[in-house]
């Protein structure tokens, strides 16, 4: 049999349900695979050993009485720092939060749990998970293995890495302006931010009560090196939860679409430069659909440019707050990184912040009559490749081409869109993964799914891999 860690989640859970595998051997091998690499990419913060290994004797027990299980019985996860995990601290990667414990599960900690799935470990992110690369003054620099000297992305990049290296089959993230997706792009696996609402957001730290910027574009999703587990952690994870009062519960499947489906192409976003072997992954994956049964025209929808930077003001003017709480919990970069970045603009008084919401309305309005005629939109996740540490922080210059470069991510955020992120191939010359978007209108993750698994099936990377230098 192939090395359990090399299994995916779903190969994993049907492993165990059929009695082929104990749930404590596959949570052996994870913990196994995690104290061999761990230390070269720096990814897991936080090894729950005793914990996983004591849930997955409960969970062989379970197996052996017939009793009922759930759809990821005795899979290990990994979970992102910032995400509350019941007598664990929520650290959000800085030093003031490391002794901040928590009393309850998040909701979608609650919800693997209940689904089966068995935490084994915590994952790296930025300070405050405020910066698109991963280096914590709290846990130091998280590297990506397919070259330890570029970024893994952020904020979700230690996640990105456990699952690329198989430290973990699937696990936990969140994604305010990209982060579920970045650090998927950037080491070769899969991911998805769900529409607003459809999965939900609470936790106690730093507060329980959100921004408003928060509350209407952070969501949490699921991580995994393939598309189909991908789907599965969403349909663990969705539904209304009383925690969230803005959560909702809605079918994962909407109404058929008619053959061929259009998908609009945008190679090369407006609003910067895009790489050449960037924009020809993006190609590729277009190429992909064609051969799948879909039909792609290069088109760009409206207001595309305005929404990133109506992404950005907004975020600018909501945190504008709290920056003199955030600020001083955080490191010399990531400080300087978040410094930087409010340096280009006066944050919108509030007759700005209403136009903002003005603005918002009328680019959602204007996206959802587009996707009613392209119901898919395929662009790259970041236009530049992995930059190399420190790139972000080092200058002013470098502060603005890593916002220039994440720009694909950002309207999804804005406008409340589900957004599927899949690996396209690597670049030749680096051998860089690059990852596409496949992004389209509110609660229709199901057809980014698809699409996504289409693209995958021709141009999916080798994971899990060994890091490299």
């Amino acid at each position: 049999m192939t090395e359990l860690w090399r299994q995916s989640a779903s190969e994993l859970a049907k492993l165990i349900a059929s009695k082929q595998v104990s749930a404590t051997e596959v949570v052996d091998a994870q913990l196994a695979r995690m104290d061999a690499l761990n230390s070269q990419v720096n990814a897991v913060v936080r090894v729950l050993a005793e914990e996983a290994r004591s849930a997955a004797v409960e969970a062989d027990r379970k197996v052996a009485s017939g009793e009922r299980i759930g759809p990821l019985h005795g899979v290990p996860v990994t979970v992102k720092e910032n995400i509350d995990m019941a007598g664990l601290p929520t650290t959000w990667g800085v030093p003031a939060l490391s002794g901040a414990v928590v009393p309850l599960d998040a909701p979608v900690v609650e919800r693997i749990r209940a689904a089966g799935g068995i935490p084994i470990g915590r994952t790296n992110l930025p300070d405050m998970g405020m910066r698109i690369h991963t280096d914590s003054s709290l846990y130091g620099l998280t590297r990506n293995p397919w070259n330890r000297n570029r970024t893994a992305g952020g904020s979700s990049g230690g996640e990105a890495v456990a699952i690329a290296t198989g430290m973990s089959p699937i696990g936990l993230g969140n994604d305010f302006g990209g982060s579920l997706r970045s650090p998927a792009s950037a080491c070769g696996i899969a991911s998805i931010r769900p529409s607003a609402g459809r999965v939900p957001d609470a936790g106690f730290v730093p507060t329980p009560d959100q921004l408003l910027s928060l509350q209407l574009m952070n969501v949490q999703g699921p991580m995994a090196r393939r598309v189909a587990d991908v789907r599965l952690g969403l349909q663990v994870l969705m539904g209304a939860h009383p925690r969230d009062p803005w959560s909702i519960t809605a079918p994962l499947m909407g109404p058929t679409v008619p053959k061929p489906m259009l998908v609009a192409l945008v190679p090369e976003p407006p609003g910067g430069t895009t790489d050449p072997a960037v924009r020809d992954a993006v190609h590729r994956a277009a190429d992909a659909l064609v051969e799948g049964g879909y039909e792609i025209v290069e088109a760009c929808p409206p207001r595309y440019e305005e929404a990133v930077v109506l992404w950005r003001q907004f975020v600018l003017g909501d945190f504008a707050a709290v920056l003199d709480l955030i600020l001083p919990m955080m490191g010399r970069d990531g400080q300087t990184f978040l410094m930087t970045v409010n340096s280009t603009a006066s944050p919108p008084d509030y007759k700005a912040m209403s136009q903002i919401f003005i603005s918002r309305h009328g680019i959602a309005r204007a996206w959802s009559e587009f996707l009613a005629r392209y119901p898919l939109v395929l662009t790259p996740t970041w236009t530049k490749l992995p930059f190399e540490h420190g790139f972000d922080v080092a200058t002013p210059e470098g502060t603005a081409a890593t916002m220039e470069l994440l720009r694909p991510t950002l309207p999804a955020n804005l406008l409340g869109l589900p957004s599927a992120c899949v690996c396209a191939g690597a670049d030749e010359a680096t051998g860089l993964p690059i990852g596409v978007l496949l992004t389209g209108a509110r609660f229709r993750e199901d057809l980014c799914l698809d699409a996504a698994e289409i693209i995958e099936r021709r141009y999916s990377v080798k994971t899990p891999i060994n890091p490299m230098d």
